[in-house]
């Protein structure tokens, strides 16, 4: 993970909170205001319900990954291979849900959040594959 692993520790602990966040948001919170709406939001609801998931679950994928290396269980390069890089950007990256004033509140927050961290992460993991790179030609 490099010589900060504190920042992968912070993000790890923020993505796992609004993994929870998330699950609970979904099972419970606007269960009445999706049924009120009717069958055209409610679809369009499980739908950006489904990207919220995808993206936590591409960061967290890659964050544990991180955390393989950072224990020495993988090497970075390793952990830098195609296979194993975050994926997934045709869905984690459309943002049309936060402006969708159709969506309850809660689920445009979790949009919004959710894409901010998974841009973020892509931006470190960006970082990872620079260092490992130069150490490569070294």
């Amino acid at each position: 993970m490099g010589r900060d692993p504190a920042v992968f520790t912070r993000t790890y602990d923020e993505t796992l909170d609004m993994i929870v966040e998330a699950r609970n948001y979904m099972a419970h919170a606007d269960a009445r205001e999706r049924r009120s709406r009717g069958g055209q939001t409610d679809l369009r609801f499980s739908c950006e319900a489904l990207r919220v998931t995808s993206r936590l679950t591409q960061v967290m994928a890659w964050l544990m990954l991180q955390r393989a290396v950072q224990e020495g269980e993988i090497s970075a390069e390793e952990a830098c291979l195609e296979g194993n890089r975050l994926s997934g950007q045709d869905v984690c990256l459309d943002t049309v849900g936060v402006a969708d004033g159709n969506l309850p509140s809660g689920l445009r927050s979790l949009l919004e959040r959710s894409y901010h961290l998974y841009q973020r992460v892509s931006r470190l993991e960006q970082m990872v594959l620079t260092r490992v790179d130069k150490r490569s030609l070294n």
